[in-house]
């Protein structure tokens, strides 16, 4: 049920009362008298929820719902994520074709949500409620009312970065409702579950939600990997269905996890080694862990937020969001890198393994100020967003070392990290912790930003949209290197602004129907992804260089949107090109570095999500997209080889997704697939594949699959089997192809849902 105007129902219920209590009167008034109570006129519109669809995002900047939104929006909803038993943010996001997870570079494993998105690095552009959410962590779903994937360059809409999109993530906040919903479950490899979201009405306009969560257990098909977490969210509102809302809320988030550093990829589809006896050596049991008992990875996570909305009336309403966060990673990881043959006897061989720490701790403080209004302007329509950003962000990230060196005079012994036997590895082995060296990494960005966005309606069929964001940025960098076993203090900053727009035509040849054409931008300086800056130096290839101009990113999509089954079922078709200019690139000509370097992306994708019928739910999207690198040269002194990237590792050019469910009575029975193609590892032009170690990740197919049965209005329970036909298959390779982390195996989790 939607209205309009809050006062309009309550003067009609008042109206309804009277005629009820005193029928020979209430409308057998005159005219006059009828005149003098002047009702106003009410609209209510009746209208079914879709359980996987949303209608509009949650987004204030977005000001059009997303049939009308000119680029491509995907809202995942927690009612399908309860369906699929998802955890976490990595696995909401298979709900989305052409996002692909990464490991990381040789011996460092990457921490965290780490993910592509057509074609770039994204893990820097999560948010949470609009607001940018910084540290090496992996999310939990169990505080989300949806997450809601924005595609394309958008700096307008978030600032610095933000090449391929981003990903907002909507917190479940307090409503006029007395609801608990509680969740128990249990699987394979020990793995428990426990969830609880309960929302309380504590007055006429105030209520007071808190969501809980609890997981433990090992990991499906490793050996010694386990997780365990906890999370407490509570959140209390005021004004709840009045012109003022005061929301008060927070989330606590501690994970005490075993880290996994994969497994090395002899025996696999494209492994090769120089030595003859190892290229033909067989694969090691998928099981291993090469790790000592001592690995660990502790994360702490705290979020304290404050958001006041106000309606001035039903065409004007001020909003003002702050909050205060703070992350911390502590994690001692052991990764596998070399092999070693010294016999021609198998149990004999080894690899060679390293210990790596993380040790990061990531801080926010924003401040966002917006407006939304609707008015005419010469007697057309315009749906305005405007709005002032303040912010501060933190990192700070601790050097280690394993090494026997001198540091300004301090003597530090060699630690222990002998190889593990390749086939029989021992979690038992004696592996020494590094040693923290005073090296360190710290810096922040300040961010003061302005932007509007506008939909101007030119008449029922016809739209412009368009918006503009001004950014002044700072970002400064205080650290430590180790050189030549001496600490090296350093400083750099950088400070500029950025301009970032976006503009769109938008064609509707019926009322559930639109026609688009958009363009946008972004500007990525150095250091905003890491904040850490480097001196500038022509000789260097890093991206990171102080002097440095931003790179600029340039999108255009063409595309369709249809809303079918009336208004039950949304499907989506865009056709883009992505183009990231500006990237640092060696001239081998000048024999120095110069930003000639460009990352181009052209794709298509089809997306569909809602009700076929009744009973029977949709979320299905194929994407395809082809990268190329133009002028992307590197140079290595030590060899003098001026190679050519002429692709973008990681980015399959095809990528799909399905999940569906039927209702029969009490009993749901639904599913899943995703594909994804082959990924790139080597890139590099006129390499012979044949000479290079795991060239790719090999394209697979996933099932899986739910039954769900309604004992009665309070008990549901719910069964899932995940990776049904038990597809081994790599789920993510470092960049120099020596270890992998295999995809789970099949696994299952039954689950009691309670609701009251």
């Amino acid at each position: 049920m939607t209205i309009r105007s809050r006062k309009h129902q309550k003067v009609s219920h008042l109206a309804a009362l009277i005629a009820a209590a005193i029928p020979g009167m209430a409308f057998a008034q005159t005219e006059e008298a009828q005149g003098e109570l002047n009702l106003p006129e009410m609209v209510v519109t009746s209208k079914t929820e879709v359980p996987y669809k949303a209608d509009k995002s949650a987004n204030s900047k977005l000001t059009q719902p997303l049939l009308d939104t000119p680029k491509t929006v995907q809202v995942i909803k927690k009612e399908m994520l309860r369906e699929q038993g998802a955890n976490s943010l990595m696995e909401a996001l298979r709900n989305t074709p052409g996002i692909t997870m990464q490991l990381g570079e040789n011996g460092n494993t990457s921490a965290g949500d780490t993910f592509m998105m057509r074609g770039f690095s994204t893990q820097n552009s999560t948010f949470v409620d609009g607001v940018r959410d910084l540290g090496a962590v992996s999310r939990d779903v169990f505080n989300l009312e949806q997450v809601e994937v924005v595609k394309g360059a958008a700096g307008s809409d978030i600032g610095r970065g933000a090449s391929s999109g981003y990903i907002n993530l909507i917190s479940k906040l307090p409503t006029l409702t007395d609801e608990v919903f509680a969740t128990i479950g249990y699987g394979t490899a020990d793995k428990s579950n426990l969830t609880a979201d309960i929302n309380q009405q504590l007055g006429d306009n105030s209520a007071f939600r808190l969501n809980l969560m609890r997981r433990d257990g090992d990991v499906d098909g490793r050996d010694y990997v386990d997780n365990s977490s906890y999370g407490v969210a509570p959140s209390i509102a005021f004004g709840l269905d009045t012109d003022t809302r005061l929301y008060l809320y927070s989330q606590h988030v501690r994970q005490d996890n075993t880290p996994d550093g994969g497994i090395p990829t002899i025996g696999m589809h494209g492994f090769y080694n120089a030595d003859a006896g190892l290229d033909a050596g067989g694969k090691v049991d998928s099981e291993n862990y090469y790790g000592a008992k001592g690995d660990y990875e502790r994360i702490d996570g705290d979020m304290f937020s404050i958001k006041v909305e106000h309606d001035f009336n039903d065409a004007l309403t001020l909003r003002n969001l702050s909050r205060w966060g703070r992350s911390n990673n502590d994690r001692v990881l052991t990764g596998v890198n070399g092999l070693n043959a010294p016999t021609a006897t198998p149990s004999t061989w080894t690899v060679d393994r390293r210990r790596q720490v993380v040790d990061q701790e990531n801080e926010i403080l924003a401040n966002q100020t917006s407006l939304s209004a609707a008015f005419d302007t010469f007697g057309l329509r315009n749906e305005l967003a405007a709005g002032l950003e303040l912010m501060s962000e933190k990192q700070l990230n601790r050097g280690y070392d394993v090494k026997a060196q001198t540091i300004d005079g301090v003597p530090y012994t060699a630690v222990p990290v002998p190889p593990a036997n390749l086939y029989d590895p021992s979690a038992h082995d004696g592996l020494g912790d590094p040693y923290k060296t005073g090296a360190y990494s710290d810096g922040e960005t300040k961010t003061a930003a302005l932007y509007v966005f506008d939909t101007l309606h030119l008449n029922q069929q016809w739209a412009l949209n368009g918006g503009v964001r001004f950014e002044h940025y700072r970002t400064e960098t205080d650290s430590v290197a180790i050189t030549d076993e001496a600490r090296v203090p350093g400083s750099a900053y950088e400070s500029g602004d950025l301009t970032s727009w976006n503009a769109g035509v938008l064609f509707k040849p019926a009322e559930n129907g639109s026609i688009y054409l958009s363009y946008a931008n972004s500007l990525t300086p150095p250091g905003s992804g890491n904040f850490n800056l480097a001196a500038s130096a022509a000789d260097s290839s890093s991206n990171e260089q102080v002097g440095l101009d931003p790179q600029e990113t340039e999108h255009v999509e063409l595309g369709t949107k249809w809303d079918l089954l009336d208004k039950r079922l949304a499907l989506t078709l865009a056709a883009y090109r992505t183009e990231n200019d500006k990237q640092v690139s060696y001239d081998a000509f000048a024999a120095r570095y110069f930003q000639e370097g460009k990352t181009r992306v052209d794709g298509v994708e089809l997306g569909l999500v809602g009700q076929l019928s009744n009973f029977w739910q949709v979320s299905a999207g194929i994407a395809h997209m082809k990268t190329k690198q133009i002028d992307q040269l590197s140079h290595r002194a030590s060899t003098g080889v001026t190679s050519e990237n002429t692709g973008v590792r990681w980015s399959p050019d095809l990528t799909a997704t399905l999940w569906t469910s039927y209702t029969l009575g009490d009993l749901t029975l639904g599913g899943g697939a995703r594909y994804v193609s082959e990924q790139d590892r080597v890139v590099t032009s006129g390499t012979d594949l044949s000479t290079q170690n795991m060239p790719s990740i090999p394209s697979y197919w996933v099932a899986d699959a739910m039954a769900a049965y309604r004992v009665n209005d309070n008990v549901n329970l719910r069964l899932n089997v995940y990776n049904l036909f038990d597809e081994d298959y790599i789920e993510t390779l470092n960049n120099g192809g020596s270890r992998a982390r295999m995809g789970t195996p099949r696994s299952a989790m039954l689950t009691t849902e309670l609701s009251f």
